[in-house]
């Protein structure tokens, strides 16, 4: 595959200490291939064969565009705009010269998870060293063409300049440059000093197609022949088929067939609207779901009976606080609903999906159609999703559509409705939390105990790899402890932390969440710290600052109280609050304004700070957050899925009570705190303090702590 050496390209200064390994690949242009590689054997790092963990691919073409491929999703989070500002700036090439693609399923890739914020933080630096050997050998062949210097040559907007006027296109220097032994230049990447495209706000690269509905997502895709396909579905969770009579629904016009797939029936027809008629008119009897005995007044009764015994205090406890918290199931609800076109005929599978790992969909398609040991029979083509938030690691449109598509031996365009997806789905877990303080003679802090009794969290993925994704399907519950003690953390000097979590085995189908477990554990933490700043009588932002161990929690808490005027004289019923994070490589506080005088509470104002690092785009960061605030402002104040004897209530937006616009303060200001170079994640950081902020403020108000959420529930 190689037709060169592999070259070692070390980080530049503020940047994580690690190798970051390329390749020339054997091409007619330039193409490298980049791997993140943590002192890998040399004997390994000469295998372009061997390349895992992050591998990713740069060409250049011969009319001087930059294609880059990544095993990564573009869900709506801005990492294509990342990616291509990172290439642009090491390649000294114009931001609109750069294409980014999300790479289709590859057995050369060890993963292809786009989650746990890890998008950026793990791609970043592969993706300079590629972009950095690629210009050193672009300079070299030059040089070598020239005859001159190599270290004399520039590069501008991709153009080679020499010292004498003459200069060359990156595309016409593109197949000498593959031919390039070694660089006569540093491969390095450049200093951030020298960033003239990172760090500077940039809008989407994919804005105009986005506003223009260009882009291309699962249902956009135009495969001839491919028949549009709807699936009926069980009132209750995890229902199945017991009888159909199909009859009065394929006499109507324009319908293809029906497919029993035993969890539903699909209706396959020559239009949309002629499958939704015809589903419409299918007789169905359906056997319950396992859940169909639950309702939520069993499952808070469940949970809160699982959170078990107090544990024994510390030694010279005087007196314990306690705080307990309620947390609902809730759908992801992405503005995308789930769809996939799949063809499968002569033994082979190919699905188009919006996916946030291609793997664990090839597996899970490949199972459905029975070929458990031979899944590279499967392709998946990844297309960009309208959101994910851990709801697109499951990918059951895909094994509808090719359970579907092997029957009739014809490609089919398999769609959810809004229906499908919000009774249909996986939901994050609803969950009972028991907080404890110890406290000593004059108020000391002796000890924090949290034990939260949460639903398994499934995890089939795993975290993206094989291994993983076989113990989270075995043992699911093993796979969520360890994820809960590798990620909660209290970043408090409050004596002897602990944090347990307890199993509930309950037949609810589960996904993760924005953040995971610190959307109910961290946001719980920072609620009980205000309860306890009050039982102290000290100022909550007072009692931060006294006990964060994190001198960039410090940092972003100092930076929204100076800029939200922390402590300022306020109407009555108005009140601010705050809450940190610290979670994926970064740092965040959040400041809400909340006005309780009303029939619900009004947001007026939110202030946040973040230390991501170096941020690639601050445009895309400040996007990202206020999104992140938004579901949080719904998640705490309205939005929650109630369960009626195993069927969910909620079907649609109209229902599932998300923030609309109006609900949104006009000032929502984001400022970047930066204490060095290091690229942080972003997706999922903002959420948890800005729910907790939200409910600190709600509590100053009304004098009250909110300890059932959402706050404004109506279905109770």
């Amino acid at each position: 595959m190689a037709d060169m050496l592999e070259s070692e390209a070390p980080v530049s200064e503020g940047l994580d200490r690690r190798r970051f390994l390329t390749w020339v690949v054997a091409s007619p242009t330039l193409m490298i291939a980049a791997r993140l590689g943590l002192d890998v054997p040399e004997a390994e790092a000469a295998q372009p064969e061997a390349a895992t963990a992050m591998s990713l691919y740069l060409t250049l073409q011969e009319d001087g565009r930059v294609s880059t491929t990544l095993p990564r999703t573009e869900m709506g989070q801005g990492i294509t705009t990342a990616v291509a500002m990172l290439v642009a700036e090491e390649l000294d090439v114009a931001l609109d010269a750069v294409d980014i693609h999300s790479a289709d399923v590859d057995a050369r890739w060890f993963t292809q998870l786009t989650g746990m914020s890890s998008t950026m933080r793990l791609v970043s630096g592969p993706l300079r060293a590629a972009a950095a050997d690629a210009r050193a050998r672009l300079v070299t062949a030059a040089a070598l063409r020239w005859r001159v210097l190599a270290p004399t040559l520039t590069t501008a907007r991709g153009v080679v300049s020499a010292p004498d006027g003459r200069r060359a296109g990156y595309g016409e220097l593109a197949q000498d440059a593959a031919r390039v032994v070694l660089p006569l230049v540093s491969t390095q990447p450049k200093p951030v000093s020298q960033y003239t495209v990172v760090g500077k706000p940039t809008g989407r690269i994919d804005a105009r197609d986005i506003v223009t509905g260009a882009t291309r997502h699962s249902m956009d895709v135009d495969l001839p022949e491919a028949l549009p396909t709807v699936v009926a579905r069980p009132p209750t969770l995890r229902g199945t088929v017991r009888t159909v009579d199909a009859t009065a629904a394929r006499a109507m016009g324009g319908v293809v067939d029906v497919v029993s797939l035993g969890t539903g029936v699909a209706v396959v027809a020559r239009t949309f609207g002629q499958a939704l008629a015809a589903r419409a008119a299918l007789r169905i009897t359906w056997a319950p779901g396992p859940a169909s005995a639950l309702s939520d007044a069993d499952i808070r009764t469940r949970l809160r009976d699982g959170i078990g015994a107090r544990p024994l205090p510390p030694l010279f406890t005087t007196r314990t606080l306690e705080g307990r918290f309620d947390f609902p199931y809730l759908a992801h609800a992405p503005m995308e609903t789930q769809g996939c076109v799949a063809r499968v005929q002569g033994g082979q599978a190919e699905v188009w999906v919006g996916t946030q790992d291609p793997k664990h969909a090839q597996r899970e398609v490949a199972r459905a159609l029975g070929w458990d040991l031979t899944p590279w029979k499967v392709t998946v083509h990844t297309t960009r999703a309208g959101g994910g938030f851990g709801r697109r690691f499951f990918n059951e449109a895909a094994v509808e559509a090719a359970l579907v598509s092997r029957a009739l031996g014809k490609p089919v365009k398999l769609m959810w409705s809004r229906d499908d997806d919000m009774r249909h789905g996986r939901f994050r877990p609803a969950s009972h939390h028991r907080i404890l303080a110890h406290l000593g003679l004059g108020g000391r802090i002796l000890g924090w105990h949290h034990r939260a009794a949460i639903p398994t969290l499934e995890v089939p993925h795993g975290f993206g790899d094989v291994i993983t994704a076989l113990v989270g399907e075995a043992l699911p519950e093993v796979t969520g402890a360890v994820f809960f003690a590798l990620s909660q953390k209290l970043p408090y000097s409050f004596g002897q932390v602990s944090h347990e979590l307890r199993d509930i085995s309950l037949p609810i189908p589960t996904a993760s969440f924005r953040s995971v477990f610190t959307s109910q554990v961290g946001v719980s933490n920072e609620v009980f710290v205000d309860q306890l700043a009050r039982e102290l009588q000290v100022d909550p932002v007072t009692l931060r600052r006294e006990r964060l161990d994190s001198s960039r929690l410090k940092a972003v808490l100092n930076k929204v109280v100076t800029e939200g005027q922390w402590g300022r004289a306020l109407p009555p019923g108005v009140a601010q609050g705050v809450a940190v994070l610290e979670e994926w490589g970064s740092a965040i506080a959040h400041l809400i304004e909340v006005d309780v005088t009303g029939e619900t509470p009004r947001v007026l104002r939110i202030v946040i700070a973040a230390d991501v690092g170096l941020p690639i785009n601050p445009k895309g960061i400040e996007a990202q957050l206020q999104g992140a605030a938004v579901d949080a402002m719904s998640t705490t104040l309205s939005a929650g899925i109630h369960i009626d004897a195993g069927a969910v209530r909620e079907s649609s937006y109209a229902n599932y009570r998300w923030m609309r616009m109006k609900h949104v303060p006009a000032d929502i200001q984001v400022h970047l705190v930066r204490s060095d170079d290091r690229v942080g994640g972003v997706g999922e950081l903002g959420y948890p303090s800005a729910a907790a902020a939200l409910t600190n403020a709600i509590a100053r108000a009304q004098g009250t702590m909110p300890t059932r959420f959402p706050i404004l529930d109506e279905g109770v």
